[in-house]
């Protein structure tokens, strides 16, 4: 039995006003206890570190950068600056019945990154993985 023939029923409708201000006030909650911090900028020395010594490991070969980019490997100059050279040098400085020496390179402060860099993407292509950076110790 339907005793409410005529009468139109209402559709239901969501009333989104509240749901709005409640957002709004999580949006200010979360301004106001978010702290932000300003970044101007890095400020990096290098080469300063302040390592313990390490003991001396027999097998590394010692690889020098100086300021403009030349490269010496144990003392030895490389003539040419690309990375095949450096991988090539790197290739006849290991010792023999060592398969993994240890790279330890000491740049200069104002060498360029990319001499860096270059170092070690030919050590990668002279299949030595294991890379070590000289620093020196701050005056104390």
């Amino acid at each position: 039995m339907n005793f409410r023939r005529g009468a139109r029923s209402e559709e239901p409708e969501i009333n989104l006003i509240p749901l709005i201000d409640v957002v709004l006030v999580i949006i200010i909650f979360l301004m106001l206890t978010t702290t932000f911090s300003k970044v101007s900028g890095l400020e990096i020395n290098l080469p300063m570190g302040a390592a313990d010594e390490s003991a001396a490991v027999a097998s590394e070969i010692n690889v020098a950068i100086n300021a403009a980019g030349d490269v010496l490997i144990n003392r030895q100059s490389v003539g040419d600056r690309s990375i095949e050279a450096i991988a090539a040098a790197l290739g006849k400085a290991v010792p023999s019945g060592n398969s993994e020496p240890v790279i330890v390179i000491s740049a200069d402060a104002k060498a360029a990154h990319q001499s860096v860099v270059n170092v070690m993407q030919a050590a990668q292509r002279a299949g030595m993985s294991h890379i070590t950076f000289a620093t020196q110790t701050p005056a104390r």
